[in-house]
């Protein structure tokens, strides 16, 4: 057997309403001893208001965001809320960060969306000044600047500090990062990775972008300190098929609508994985308006390689894979029996 594995409750962002059946999954997934819960946000709910309500009906799970938008919020407000929930929650605060992509970016929170890897090194410097509090801050990037003297403003803007001192300035940071180069920068500088379609298959390829990070100077980790919380939708039914076609919503989505012909992140993960034509083909359906084709034309070994599903003896032959990646925490999501069922697998 590989490596024991910590659990994550995934909560996600919200749809159409409040999801329902919340505070009894977070219950059961304290008792059962899971590591963390974790929010996230698009373009409806925001990630930092449902944690807090999650922490405080909590005691032991910590709290993060998977992930929390850079262009939602400036680096310094999404510290300042950072380092309040930090104390609200007695320390179990992390703060996960992603760039999200041009269409949000630009669409939702009308903010450039050009170097968006320049802008998460700047971004995550600014955090963590932030938290250190030592000097006032006075940082000059090319994406922030603080205080900001461009022209348009008063000029009167002078180097602050926080007034309320951090819990820690060691809070950690962890990225929502899918290409290599982004990767490697989250080995480099975050204290974590948020994968958001990591494969067994792929487990080298990600390992090797993760080395090359640690290797550079100044990286703040190394492998054995890194974590990698990755959600794995878990599907157990006998019927194979049937329990493929659960997840093959999600993804035919992810790589369908999440992005635009040109540009989409969450295909590119799929066409690296080996699946360029079926990527095509499903993105083609989905932009065009057959939303139930694209889905129906995932293939179950793309299922297969990002999710656990079938029979029970398969999904625990498979999972002695995930035990041998990267990945630190399994992520799960669903109501509370299936979150007993998952620990029985992971921990029995």
């Amino acid at each position: 057997m590989g490596k024991e594995l910590q659990l994550g409750l995934a909560l996600g962002y919200w749809f159409a309403g409040p999801p329902e059946g919340v505070a009894e999954q977070l219950a059961v997934a304290e008792e059962l001893g899971f590591d963390s819960a974790w929010t996230a946000e698009a373009y409806g709910s925001d990630c930092f208001t449902p944690l807090a309500w999650y922490g405080s009906r909590t005691t032991t799970l910590r709290l993060g965001t998977a992930v929390c938008q850079l262009s939602a919020r400036t680096p310094t407000a999404t510290a300042m809320t950072a380092l309040t929930l930090d104390h609200l929650s007695e320390g179990r605060m992390m703060l996960g960060l992603g760039a999200s992509g041009p269409q949000v970016v630009e669409g939702w929170y009308g903010q450039p969306y050009p170097k968006p890897l320049a802008r998460t090194r700047e971004y995550v410097e600014v955090v963590r000044q932030v938290l250190a509090r030592g000097e006032p801050l006075d940082f000059q990037g090319d994406h922030y600047q603080l205080p900001n003297h461009d022209e348009g403003t008063t000029g009167l803007g002078k180097p602050l500090r926080s007034i309320t001192h951090p819990r820690r300035a060691d809070l950690p940071i962890l990225l929502g990062a899918e290409g290599p180069k982004n990767v490697a920068m989250t080995a480099e500088i975050a204290d974590g990775w948020l994968p958001i379609f990591l494969s067994p298959s792929m487990d080298g390829f990600y390992r090797q972008c993760l080395h090359e990070g640690f290797a550079r100077p100044g990286a703040r980790r190394t492998l054995d300190d890194f974590e990698v919380p990755n959600l794995v939708q878990v599907v157990i039914d006998d019927d194979v098929e049937k329990a493929a076609d659960t997840v093959r919503f999600s993804l035919g989505f992810y790589i369908g609508g999440m992005g635009a012909r040109e540009v989409n992140f969450h295909a590119d993960v799929f066409s690296r994985m080996g699946y360029e034509a079926e990527v095509a083909k499903i993105q083609g359906l989905f932009l065009d308006g057959h939303k139930d084709d694209a889905i129906a034309a995932v293939p179950r070994s793309l299922v297969e390689d990002v999710a656990l599903v079938g029979p029970l003896a398969k999904v625990r032959d498979e999972l002695e894979a995930w035990r041998e990646t990267v990945m630190t925490t399994m992520l799960v999501a669903g109501p509370p029996e299936h979150l007993r069922q998952v620990a029985d697998l992971v921990w029995g």
